[in-house]
C-alpha cells in the first residue's frame, strides 16, 4: 500500500502535474497540503476521473488540506484541531480509508520569529500532539502524514548556517516535533534513511532546485500498528524538476498490505 503526502502549493495552479502524479505513481492514499483554494474550487471532477474519492477542508487563497483515496471514499472522522475554537485556518483533516486512519496536516509555517506567528506554530504543534494521543490510544495502524513545516536535525537541510535563523530549525519547533515522537510515533524516512540529506522541499528562489538547496519538511508518522507494516519510504524528487512544479516532492511511505 501506497502512501504519500504532497504540498500541491495551488492546487489548480499544478493540477496537470497532480493528476500526472497520481497516473504514472497510483497511490493508495495521498495527503495534499496548501490548496489554496474553497471547497467549491477545488477540481474534484479531475482527481475522480484519475480514480479518486476526495476529501476537502479547504480554504481560498490560503491552506487548505486534502485526502485522497484510490477506488473509495475517505470517511471524514475530524477536520481541525480543539483547543482554540477561533482558530479558523484550515490546516489538519482527519479520515479513515483503506483500513487505516489518515490525517493530513498543514503546520503553520512561523516566520518572522520570534513573535505571534512562532507562538501559533508552538501552540498548534502542542493541540496536533493532544490530537495524536488520543489516535495513538485507539491502538489502530494510523499515519500523520504532511508538511510539518519542521527541520527535525541538522542532516535535514543542504546548510544549517543558511537555515539556522527560520523558524522551521528553531530549538523549541525541534523540541515539539521530538515530544510528538516520544509519544510512540515514527518517522518513517528519518527511521529508513538515518544518514539524512533527503529533501522534500526546494525553494523557487536562489536556485536551489538547481543546486539542490533543499530540506526535509515533510514528514510521515507512523502509529505503532502501521510502523509494524513499514516496507520502503522515500521522495519522488523527479517530479520537482518539471514544468509548473510545486516547491515540494511527493514523499511517500509503502506499507505491507
Amino acid at each position: 500500500m501506497l502512501i504519500a503526502s504532497f504540498n500541491i502549493n495551488g492546487v489548480k495552479a499544478r493540477l496537470p502535474r497532480l493528476v500526472e502524479w497520481l497516473e504514472e505513481r497510483a497511490p493508495d492514499i495521498v495527503c495534499l497540503q496548501e490548496l489554496k483554494s474553497a471547497d467549491e474550487g477545488v477540481p474534484v471532477g479531475d482527481l475522480e476521473k484519475a480514480g479518486y474519492g476526495v476529501l476537502i477542508h479547504g480554504q481560498k487563497g490560503f491552506n487548505g488540506v486534502a485526502i485522497l483515496a484510490k477506488g473509495q471514499e475517505p470517511k471524514e472522522i475530524r477536520r481541525g484541531l480543539e483547543g482554540e475554537p477561533e482558530d479558523e485556518q484550515s490546516r489538519y483533516l482527519e479520515a479513515d480509508a483503506h483500513g487505516l486512519r489518515i490525517a493530513s496536516i498543514y503546520l503553520p509555517n512561523g516566520n518572522p520569529q520570534p513573535g505571534p506567528k512562532f507562538d501559533y506554530k508552538l501552540r498548534w504543534m502542542e493541540r496536533l500532539r493532544a490530537r495524536a494521543a488520543e489516535i495513538w490510544a485507539e491502538e489502530i495502524p494510523a499515519v500523520l502524514a504532511g508538511d510539518y513545516n519542521v527541520i527535525p536535525h541538522d542532516r535535514d537541510t543542504f546548510s544549517v548556517r543558511a537555515t539556522k535563523d527560520d523558524a522551521l530549525m528553531q530549538p523549541e519547533s525541534r523540541a515539539a516535533y521530538r515530544r510528538l515522537l516520544a509519544d510512540g510515533w515514527t518517522d518513517a524516512l528519518a527511521t529508513q534513511h538515518p544518514a539524512g540529506g533527503i529533501w522534500t522541499f526546494w525553494d523557487y528562489q536562489r536556485g536551489a532546485w538547481q543546486q539542490d538547496h533543499g530540506f526535509r519538511i515533510d514528514h510521515l508518522l507512523c502509529s505503532p500498528e502501521a510502523a509494524d507494516r513499514l516496507r520502503a519510504s522515500g521522495v519522488d524528487k523527479e517530479y520537482r524538476g518539471r514544468e509548473k512544479a510545486s516547491d515540494h516532492a511527493p514523499t511517500w511511505i509503502e506499507l505491507a498490505d
